[in-house]
């Protein structure tokens, strides 16, 4: 049986401002931002381009970073960004 696997992702949006999300599947999510579906936020702002994302192990973990993207500042969003850029390399 696999196991379901849980994102926080984040977008670049056509106006540079981030969009922080959940969900299962990254990339049927980024096709329906770009369809206009599912997001008022995303739908004036679009074309829209995934830039990061985590797998997390439950719903839970996922969402509580997606909340806690949403709630920083420009410049902390863009601090946490480039610090996981190098966390990657």
């Amino acid at each position: 049986m696999e196991q379901t696997k849980h994102y926080f992702y984040v977008l670049m949006c056509a106006d540079n401002t981030y969009y922080g999300g959940y969900t299962t599947d990254i990339v049927r999510r980024e096709a329906e931002h770009n369809r206009g579906f599912g997001c008022k936020y995303t739908f004036t702002r679009r074309p829209v381009e995934l830039i990061h994302h985590e797998v997390f192990e439950n719903r839970s973990l996922a969402m509580k970073a997606e909340y806690a993207f949403k709630k920083q500042s420009r410049l902390a969003k863009e601090r946490y960004l480039k610090s996981k850029k190098v966390e990657e390399s």
